[in-house]
């Protein structure tokens, strides 16, 4: 078994036994986005048990894990924790809704554990990013910001910002993206005063602000951007909040480093908002992880505690948000390092104007 099975594993007692089968944990440990499958991981061996739609394509690309065609699901785990003297099962309890829950505990021999064991040893290697993770939530951002490069070209008073989400969509799976890290974000004008607001039919118009909040997919990994542009001029109130984000995003990514609490990096940037009298109009934390999921731990908020360590992912994106006149948010990601903070993001920052 390799890493983070063996992880898994090592933190298995004797007749215990993990069970795993949300996606995002499945693809985690197997390597394999699939949606279906059952994992079964003991101190001695791993189990991929999968559908025939599935078992083809992945067991010759997964090494680590006896791979075992599904056919009465029950009775094949069953007869392997039997095997292994399994007494004690861990589920992924946060993941797992009540009713399934209830059905997983009556198909079983061995009881299902009210511990959440498995997801807080699963939940602390998956914040802690491999070598090998971090290549693909690299080479996604990298994607990321050429598709930014481009989109610029791309920007015009009389489009839609649905024309402009789709351009944007395309030329990431264009550059080998395997999807949308999610639902991009293309709002204009009073729109861009909407954290999360979704492209429409609205018309962009000379003057607006374009907010632009997009990542892409390598092997199941994700990266996450937001850029603000201006559609070839800027108002001087423009100017100044614009200035003001980028300048609390900088004195932000300044603290970024290991031993800061999420609480301390957010407060470095909503301070210098505040003093410059935007407070109210900054109502979201300043950053989240970034991995298999677009939003995971850790947390960087006004009230998170989480203290940062090595290989954890952090986005930088303070925002500054009017209601009924435009918004601004700009957001960086990279990963926390041994002594300081690696920022993977290389789009440029300063205001751009589109024509």
């Amino acid at each position: 078994m390799r890493h983070p099975l063996q992880q898994l594993a090592d933190s298995l007692a004797e007749g215990q036994a993990y069970l795993i089968t949300s996606p995002e944990n499945r693809l985690y440990v197997t390597g394999q986005k699939t949606s279906a499958g059952t994992v079964l991981i003991t101190q001695k061996e791993a189990y991929f048990i999968i559908d025939f739609r599935y078992f083809e394509k992945v067991r010759h690309r997964v090494s680590d894990l006896q791979m075992i065609l599904q056919a009465n699901l029950y009775e094949q785990l069953n007869e392997l924790l039997s095997s292994h003297g399994n007494k004690e099962v861990f589920a992924e309890l946060s993941r797992m809704p009540y009713t399934e829950l209830l059905s997983w505990k009556k198909a079983l021999a061995a009881p299902i554990s009210d511990e959440t064991r498995l997801d807080e040893v699963i939940g602390d290697l998956r914040n802690h990013k491999t070598e090998a993770e971090m290549k693909k939530i690299i080479a996604a951002q990298e994607m990321t910001d050429q598709a930014f490069a481009w989109i610029l070209d791309h920007i015009h008073a009389g489009r839609t910002e649905a024309e402009v989400a789709l351009d944007l969509e395309f030329f990431c799976r264009k550059l080998g993206s395997d999807g949308v890290a999610f639902d991009f974000i293309v709002v204009s004008g009073q729109k861009s005063a909407l954290p999360h607001g979704s492209p429409d039919q609205k018309i962009i118009e000379k003057g607006d602000f374009v907010t632009m909040d997009f990542g892409c997919v390598v092997d199941g990994y994700r990266s996450d951007m937001t850029r603000t542009v201006a559609v070839e001029y800027a108002t001087d109130e423009m100017q100044k909040v614009y200035q003001t984000v980028l300048d609390a995003q900088l004195a932000a990514l300044q603290v970024y480093r290991p031993g800061i609490t999420g609480k301390e990096a957010d407060a470095a940037a909503r301070d210098l908002i505040t003093k410059a009298g935007y407070g109210d109009a900054f109502g979201h934390g300043l950053g989240h992880g970034v991995g298999i999921e677009i939003h995971e731990a850790p947390t960087a908020n006004w009230k998170s505690e989480q203290v940062m360590e090595k290989g954890m992912t952090l986005t930088c994106e303070p925002g500054i948000y009017l209601a009924g006149k435009f918004g601004v948010r700009i957001e960086d990601m990279g990963v926390f390092t041994e002594t300081g903070f690696e920022n993977i993001t290389r789009s440029p920052k300063n205001l751009i104007l589109v024509k």
